[in-house]
């Protein structure tokens, strides 16, 4: 538990998990890659086009896991006054605002065939451009102030009235009318989705985890150097 709450058993867990972490994740994308673009079969209504699904889904699902651990590191950060929680709000923002905007692109590349345009001001849509709006919010708020105790509340509470979207752009297309298809995977009913895609599905997607870790784990380290003074 320490590991997730600070800074000093961070670095000691994480310069073990690092390197194993980084080549699973090469491992799990190579096969992904394998898969997906070649070892999958083309859908009967899309073709090829159906492939962008293993680069769209695993990164929308990254962009929400990674708001949604900020979420919890700000509720750690202002309720119990763990300053690893600011920490954590610094260093993942622009990861979760990548993947974001690689969730936007892809989606309007596989929304232009399947719609007749790229982008449409759907709910689901909708809802996910405002997290990448958000995202870019909260890095330029780290950029912003210079005193850095009122940044770190400004944007840990700034963090938690963005979650409000989370569950938005989850049961968005439940809600409302709306062109994005429903959830595939669900656990109250059978996928609808064939196991000859959904196999490379999950492969991609923890292969998306595994980078995302990595990449964290790297500027989580890097911004605890950076506050090394104040954290001692």
């Amino acid at each position: 538990m320490k590991f997730f709450l600070n800074p000093n058993k961070f670095n000691q867990v994480a310069d073990y998990l690092f390197k194993p972490i980084l080549i699973l994740s090469i491992i799990l994308f190579s096969l992904g890659l394998l898969f997906s673009f070649y070892l999958s079969p083309d859908d009967y209504q899309q073709g090829s086009t159906v492939r962008i699904m293993y680069i769209h889904v695993p990164s929308a699902w990254l962009a929400l896991l990674t708001y949604a651990v900020m979420t919890l590191y700000s509720i750690a950060a202002i309720a119990f006054r763990m300053p690893f929680g600011f920490i954590v709000n610094t260093a993942v923002a622009p990861i979760g605002a990548v993947f974001t905007l690689i969730c936007i692109i892809s989606g309007s590349l596989w929304g232009k065939p399947m719609w007749g345009t790229w982008w449409v001001w759907d709910a689901r849509l909708t809802s996910v451009a405002i997290l990448f709006i958000i995202y870019l919010l909260i890095i330029f708020m780290n950029l912003s102030f210079e005193n850095r105790v009122v940044r770190e509340k400004v944007v840990a509470i700034f963090v938690l009235v963005g979650s409000i979207n989370l569950p938005i752009i989850k049961f968005s297309v439940d809600w409302w009318n709306t062109l994005h298809q429903p959830a595939t995977i669900s656990k109250l009913s059978k996928p609808s989705i064939d196991p000859s895609m959904m196999v490379p599905l999950f492969i991609m997607t923890f292969a998306f985890t595994m980078i995302g870790i990595a990449i964290a784990i790297l500027r989580i380290k890097t911004e605890i150097i950076s506050r090394k003074s104040y954290l001692d």
